[in-house]
């Protein structure tokens, strides 16, 4: 009976283990650069951080790095993957944002600013979760247009 009880209570953990898992996109990645293609003028997010600890229900995205012109940024999002616009706050690019989840390994996303789409792209982690590649479509403040993919490495 004792067996029986401890394995019915193992089980029970490791179900609910594997529904709290961590979300892929969870944690700090780092940008590669040399595995990088960015179009000069963009900017770059050389490190972000994917965390729903923070606020219940809801991921919160925070990304360093530099804007256009090369000065420091830090930017923050805070919000569902429901495809809904959610404010972004340190972006110089954009005001709003909203993720959709594609599936367990890959998110959508639009940036906004003043209610117009200024780039849309698709975020994909890797199936070991070590890696995860952002293509990101969109136009730049003085009107280029650009394409860029950026690689990032979980620490």
């Amino acid at each position: 009976m004792k067996t029986k009880t401890i394995a019915l209570s193992l089980g029970l953990i490791l179900a609910a283990g594997a529904l709290y898992a961590a979300d892929p996109f969870e944690g700090t990645w780092k940008l590669n650069e040399s595995k990088s293609k960015l179009t000069r003028g963009t900017g770059k997010n050389t490190k972000v951080v994917y965390d729903s600890r923070l606020i219940r229900d809801k991921m919160t995205v925070t990304g360093d790095g530099v804007d256009a012109d090369g000065k420091p940024v830090h930017i923050e999002w805070k919000g569902r993957f429901n495809g809904k616009d959610y404010a972004v706050t340190g972006d110089p690019t954009s005001d709003m944002r909203s993720y959709t989840k594609v599936n367990d390994q890959t998110l959508n996303m639009i940036s906004k600013k003043g209610g117009k789409v200024v780039s849309q792209g698709r975020i994909v982690v890797s199936a070991d979760g070590k890696s995860r590649v952002v293509t990101l479509n969109g136009t730049t403040a003085k009107g280029k247009r650009f394409t860029n993919t950026a690689v990032y490495d979980k620490e």
